[in-house]
């Protein structure tokens, strides 16, 4: 199969779908890689570490996608990527469509098949290739809020881990999944008091036998949501339903609540947020005000570091990159369940669920996507 990776043109995105190790492996399967000159270059991996491999190295985003079988991204493709895109080419990225009307009617007019990372899974119902970006972006979370608390940015002044005779910042965390738990793990240890809110049981008592007293969990009742809410000096929305719009769980009505200059990280942005006043964000213009409220709501936020974040993301894919490639995508998707579970577009028909759902749109079941 002929396989090619473009450079991501998103708002300061910098991470790249397909690393040298994965071109290498995909070459030693017999397949070729094309590669966009530079797309490697923002995470570290010049042109050289791809030809050295066997890569061929091509100077424009039209000559890949005009010549490619399967293209293989970071970020959701972008208008003027979707116009290159046609029918029966395979595309395998994140894709995001619950909250993306425009990009769903493009990749269903556009012909082709689609594959999202987000809503692949395993044999556990885990989401394995959204889990690595995940644990980036939650650990970022912490991060930003801070950053976003400095009087500078319009916060409210307040230091993280505060100082003896000052209490530290107060940071409430909506969601203990794989985002809420490395963003508590990593605001405790920035010094913060941390109470993170979920509504299973099971992951209460799993973060409490694991974690212990270093951050508190409370069942997310309307009623503690609310409290700790008003009390908080950050709220970070950590909470995914797998393809699917994300919850609204802190309405405009409540930011009355909230301290001046409180911050609020959405990191459910690129699923729509789970706040009622979030809207998608860049690294260029990362935070805007609401009622008095900083909201940090960029939706590539693992692009903030690109290395780590494009390694860890091309661990997770490269199996599933090279049995796509090995097998065909029918092959691929029939042999493993898990996989198909990743099929959102074929061939002008919407093959999954919640984002038929979400957009209003007749839904095809991606095993009849198999045969026709």
């Amino acid at each position: 199969m002929l396989i090619g990776c473009p450079k991501e043109i998103k708002n300061q995105e910098y991470r790249v779908g397909i690393t040298p190790a994965a071109a290498r492996e995909a070459v030693a399967h017999g397949h070729s890689v094309l590669m966009e000159a530079g797309a490697g270059a923002g995470s570290g991996f010049p042109d050289a570490d791809y030809a050295a491999i066997g890569a061929e190295i091509v100077g424009s985003a039209e000559e890949v996608f005009a010549r490619a079988e399967m293209v293989v991204k970071v970020k959701e493709p972008q208008p003027v990527e979707r116009a290159r895109l046609r029918e029966g080419q395979l595309l395998f990225t994140y894709l995001h469509l619950a909250p993306d009307p425009d990009q769903t009617r493009d990749l269903l007019e556009s012909g082709v098949t689609a594959i999202a990372y987000e809503t692949v899974t395993d044999r556990t119902g885990g989401l394995p290739l959204l889990a690595p970006m995940s644990e980036v972006a939650g650990k970022l979370a912490p991060q930003v809020g801070a950053w976003t608390l400095q009087k500078a940015n319009g916060g409210r002044g307040v230091l993280m881990g505060g100082v003896p005779g000052v209490g530290p910042a107060k940071v409430v965390v909506l969601g203990g999944g794989v985002v809420g738990t490395h963003a508590a793990r990593v605001a405790a240890g920035m010094g913060a008091d941390v109470v993170v809110l979920d509504l299973s049981l099971h992951r209460m008592r799993y973060l409490d036998d694991v974690f212990g007293d270093v951050f508190e969990t409370r069942y997310a009742s309307r009623g503690n949501s609310e409290e700790l809410v008003a009390e908080a000096d950050m709220v970070i929305g950590a909470v995914l339903i797998p393809g699917a719009a994300a919850p609204k769980l802190v309405s405009r009505a409540q930011l009355s609540t909230m301290k001046r200059g409180a911050a609020i990280v959405d990191v459910a942005i690129d699923q729509g947020g789970c706040f009622e006043t979030s809207h998608a964000t860049t690294h260029d213009d990362p935070i805007y005000e609401v009622d008095g409220i900083m909201h940090y709501c960029v939706a590539n936020m693992p692009g903030a570091v690109a290395r780590t974040s494009t390694i860890a993301l091309g661990n997770a894919t490269m199996p599933l990159l090279l049995a796509l490639a090995d097998k065909g995508w029918r092959t691929a998707c029939a042999e493993d369940p898990q996989l198909l579970a990743g099929l959102n577009v074929h061939a002008g028909n919407l093959t999954y669920a919640a984002v038929g759902e979400a957009l209003g749109i007749a839904v095809m079941d991606p095993e009849a996507a198999l045969k026709a």
